[in-house]
């Protein structure tokens, strides 16, 4: 089972994108999954400029890297939001955020998420990763009662701003990956169903699968992707450590900081949670995937430059530990 396996470069946005190439390919990595953050990629400049997209090629030429993806997370989040506030301007750029009027953000973010397939093709990657945000969201505890109405019209509002941007996906070749997550429109098993429907699955919107969020939210993993397997457009590799139950530290994690012991579950460098990594892979490989593998390294409780090494070191393990013939009765009775 041989898969390009990625680093994704949103949590190393504090570094130069050089630096990041270069400790990327120190450690092993075949490309990047690259996030328009930081100065990794500028998406306004790489859309207009050819000098500057050559340049974002060079360095990973120059590290033997190549780019399987862009990530837009952070764009994408202010599509769909409501409200749209003081956390929106602290993730999104300057461009974007313009005066803060909130429908003139969410209108800049959905076409810089249309910049970002142009850019995702003149880079030679055909997929871009990223959330959708949710003008529901805010309702997920139901209470105080929510009319079905607002939740439909929810859904009607994510189809309304997404259709005209997955035209232009269409249109450059491009599909986008949603990573199921909290506060998007897709945060579990069934609101993925929803927002498929919601979109007339057309195809140029299908999911990172992530299974790190999944986890803590009782949702099966390998599950999502053998029901899924033909919107399985990306795959990132981030873990999470369930602790034992206490009858203190709840799944919603009490507003307490990553890393903080007291939270019923955190991310961990991958291989160290509860992820079921090798009945995952069995599975990716049983519906055919065949795309990269991407690394989003996130631990707060162990050092980076420690952990992306780690990291990339266990999936190369666990691909060559499963040989093609392994996988030929997997999933035969699903």
């Amino acid at each position: 089972m041989t898969h390009p396996v990625t680093l994704f470069t949103g949590q190393w946005a504090d570094l130069p994108f050089e630096e990041v190439a270069r400790l990327a390919a120190g450690w092993g990595y075949d490309g990047l999954e690259i996030a328009a953050s930081g100065d990794h990629l500028d998406l306004e400049r790489a859309d207009e400029d050819p000098a500057y997209l050559r340049s974002r090629l060079e360095i990973l030429d120059r590290h033997g890297l190549k780019v399987f993806a862009v990530s837009n997370h952070l764009t994408g989040q202010a599509v769909c939001d409501d409200p749209i506030d003081f956390r929106h301007q602290a993730i999104v750029r300057p461009s974007t955020w313009g005066d803060g009027d909130p429908e003139g953000v969410r209108q800049r973010a959905a076409e810089d998420m249309k910049r970002a397939a142009r850019v995702t093709r003149k880079l030679g990657a055909d997929t871009v990763v990223g959330f959708t945000g949710s003008k529901i969201w805010p309702y997920v505890a139901m209470f105080p009662p929510v009319p079905e109405s607002v939740i439909d019209a929810g859904y009607e509002d994510f189809a309304r701003r997404w259709n005209p941007i997955l035209d232009v996906f269409d249109d450059e070749g491009v599909r986008f990956a949603h990573e199921v997550h909290p506060s998007e429109i897709a945060y579990d098993y069934w609101s993925s169903i929803r927002a498929l429907e919601a979109v007339g699955h057309r195809a140029a919107f299908g999911f990172n699968w992530d299974p790190s969020h999944m986890m803590w939210q009782n949702i099966d993993p390998v599950g999502f992707i053998v029901d899924l397997a033909e919107r399985i457009y990306h795959v990132d590799c981030k873990d999470t450590r369930l602790r034992p139950p206490n009858g203190r530290s709840g799944v919603l994690g009490s507003h307490l900081a990553w890393g903080d012991p007291r939270r019923g579950w955190d991310f961990v460098s991958t291989g160290h949670g509860d992820v079921p990594w090798e009945d995952a892979f069995r599975a990716l490989r049983a519906i055919g995937y065949s795309g990269p593998v991407s690394i989003e390294w996130e631990d707060a409780g162990m050092d980076r430059l420690h952990g992306a090494a780690q990291a990339v070191g266990f999936i190369r393990s666990l691909l060559w530990k499963l040989p093609q013939s392994s996988f030929d009765a997997a999933f035969s009775n699903q």
